[in-house]
Formats: C-alpha cells, structure tokens, sequence
C-alpha cells in the first residue's frame, strides 16, 4: 500500500473515533465574535491582515467577511510541523510582499500552542517596520508550556489534547473538517 493511501486511511480512522470539541455552528460563532472584537480596537487602523498558512487558511476566510473596514489582505507561509504531530524548527516557506513599515499587522492563525511560531512572526513584523503587531487565533490551547508570547484575540479554547478541523490538521490531512475534534488518545 502507498504512504499516500496508508495516510488516507489512517486519518479516516482518526476523524472517525476523534471527539468532537466544536461543531461549526459553534465555530462559526466564535468567529463573529472574534471580528467583533477585533473590529473594536482595529477598524481605524487601516491594518494588514496576514494569514498564516496553512493553518490560517479558514479562520482568515472566515474573518475577512466579518471585517467590515478597509484593510489589505497578505499572507506568509511559516511552519514547525510540516505534516507531523510534533514541532520542530521554523521554516520560512513564504514571506509576505506588503511593505509592514509603520502598519498595523494582525497576524492571523489556527491555533496558539506553545506560541513559538509566534514570536518568531512577530518579531518578523517588527524587524519589517510595523508599528503595531496583534495576532488572532482560532483556537487557544490550554497548557503551561507557552512562552511569553499571547495571542491578542482569542476564538475559542482547548484542552490539550491534538486537535484538527477549520484549518488545523492531522498530518497534513483533516484541515477540512466542518468542526475542531481532538484525537483519541493525544
């Protein structure tokens, strides 16, 4: 059997017997409130909205309707994960092209785990110019193995468990899935 197919089947079986943290009407839900909060303190700032991929994907999506202010929109592609369940060193795939000099960033990303990742974005944007750097997150991971870095604007929040669905994955697989679940057994 292919790596390609063995993962297919496996990642069914992990949506399978996952449980169901949020369902999509509750994510969905999360995320109105989540532009209402950001709206408050961002709407006059004429800020840059950068996802963060792949994760960022379909909270940025979902977001940028419920932003009803001028805004530009970019993006940067950094990862730790690389399609495993563990973290390892930042890779810097994309960067973004807007130019950050004196401009709000509002970094946007699925989930805040150990906050790595970022602090290492936000001292990016800061090196870049930026006046100001927020973040917003999806999802919020409860544990005390964070840095100093907090995500600013928080959706929702989880046990520590490995979760996927709306943007988070499961071995590269799973991002699409319409609610969070966390794995059986991690």
């Amino acid at each position: 059997m292919s790596d390609t197919k063995q993962l297919f089947l496996e990642s069914q079986e992990v949506k399978e017997k996952a449980d169901c943290l949020f369902n999509k009407n509750e994510v969905y839900s999360a995320i109105v409130s989540l532009a209402e909060e950001i709206s408050i303190k961002l709407s006059d700032t004429n800020p840059v909205v950068v996802g963060i991929m792949n994760g960022g994907l379909i909270p940025l999506g979902l977001l940028l309707p419920e932003l009803d202010f001028p805004l530009q929109v970019d993006y940067l592609h950094a990862t730790r994960y690389r399609d495993k369940t563990r973290g390892g060193q930042l890779q810097w795939l994309v960067s973004p092209r807007t130019d950050f000099s004196e401009r709000t960033i509002l970094l946007v990303d699925d989930i805040h785990d150990e906050g790595i990742t970022l602090n290492e974005i936000k001292t990016f944007c800061h090196n870049k110019g930026a006046k100001n750097v927020y973040s917003a997150v999806l999802v919020n991971k409860l544990h005390d193995r964070k840095n100093d870095t907090c995500a600013d604007f928080i959706g929702l929040e989880v046990p520590d468990r490995y979760v996927f669905g709306f943007g988070m994955d499961y071995k590269g697989m799973l991002r699409n899935v319409p609610g969070i679940y966390a794995v059986k057994g991690m």
